[in-house]
C-alpha cells in the first residue's frame, strides 16, 4: 500500500552492508556468491519495513546485516542514512539450513570442477531446493516486520549465509 508522498520503487533496498567484523574467512567461491547476491539485490528487490512504514518512514533503504548474540540484526537505514528500525531475529531456526546449503554448495563447487553435467544439474538442483526453503523461512520470519519477495529472501538468504563462515 502506499500514499502520494510514497512511490511503490522506494520500498527497495538501494544499499546493503555485511559487518565485517562477523565474517572471518572466506574463500574465492563464496566472495563470488556475496558479489553476485548483492549486486542482484540492489538491481531488484522489494523490500518495506512495516512498523516503520507506518510511522511514515519510507525507502530506498541502506540495510546492513550482523550477527549479534546468536541473532540477526538487520539495522534499516532511510535514504538520508536516518535509523529507520533495527530488527533481530532468532537464528536457531536457520542453523540446519545454513548448514545444509554450505554442504550442498562445497559440493557444487567440487563438481564444477570435475563432474559431468548431469552431475553438476542434480547438485544443482538439490541446492537450490534448500536455498528455496531457507528463503521461505526467511520470509516467515521476517512475517509482520519486513515485506519482500521470494527473490529478495532467496538473496539475503545467502548474506546470511556469508555471515556465518567461521574457515
Amino acid at each position: 500500500m502506499t500514499d502520494s508522498t510514497t512511490l511503490p520503487g522506494d520500498q527497495r533496498i538501494a544499499k546493503i552492508d555485511l559487518d565485517e567484523e562477523t565474517i572471518i574467512w572466506r574463500n574465492a567461491d563464496i566472495e563470488q556468491e556475496r558479489r553476485i547476491a548483492i549486486f542482484d539485490l540492489i538491481e531488484e528487490n522489494t523490500f518495506k519495513p512495516v512498523r516503520a512504514a507506518t510511522r511514515g518512514a519510507s525507502g530506498p533503504y541502506h540495510l546492513r546485516l550482523a550477527v549479534r548474540d546468536g541473532r540477526l540484526l538487520l539495522t534499516i537505514n532511510d535514504r538520508n542514512d536516518e535509523l529507520v528500525e533495527e530488527l533481530l531475529l532468532g537464528l536457531a531456526r536457520f542453523r540446519r539450513p545454513i548448514r545444509e546449503y554450505f554442504a550442498i554448495c562445497d559440493s557444487y563447487y567440487q563438481a564444477i570442477r570435475k563432474a559431468t553435467p548431469g552431475e553438476i544439474e542434480t547438485i544443482d538442483m538439490a541446492r537450490r531446493g534448500v536455498h528455496n526453503r531457507a528463503a521461505e523461512l526467511l520470509q516467515e520470519r521476517l512475517e509482520g516486520k519486513v515485506e519482500t519477495d521470494f527473490a529478495t529472501a532467496r538473496r539475503l538468504f545467502t548474506l546470511i549465509c556469508v555471515l556465518h563462515i567461521k574457515g
